[in-house]
């Protein structure tokens, strides 16, 4: 009988320990991010090609494209699409964020 009630009470304990641990939905909604463009970029289809860390996948690395390209030219690139890359991926507003934000990616 000891037994058993020193396992329902570790078991009780645990449970309130792992609830603390796991993570809600507000706090993914945390995460920091250094400005729009960095979000709309890191919440939509295009980490899926370039990469989190902008090391690239399917698509190019865009670690150092602010050095290559400038924000203009990067904006067009969203918006009217490049190679594989289909235009308007995301709208207007947050393309000239995303641009922005890479071009400061040196």
């Amino acid at each position: 009988m000891k037994g058993k009630k020193s396992l329902i009470i570790a078991v009780a304990l645990s449970s309130l320990v792992f609830a603390g641990c796991g993570n809600s939905s507000d706090d993914n909604k945390s995460e920091a991010y250094s400005s729009k463009g960095e979000e709309v970029f890191k919440n939509n289809s295009c980490v899926g090609c370039h990469g989190k860390d902008l090391e690239g996948a399917s698509g190019p690395a865009l670690k150092n494209i602010g050095s290559k390209l400038s924000e203009a030219e990067i904006e067009k690139v969203i918006n009217e699409g490049k190679g594989s890359m289909p235009s308007k991926v995301v709208d207007e507003k947050d393309a000239k964020e995303v641009a922005k934000w890479l071009a400061e990616q040196k």
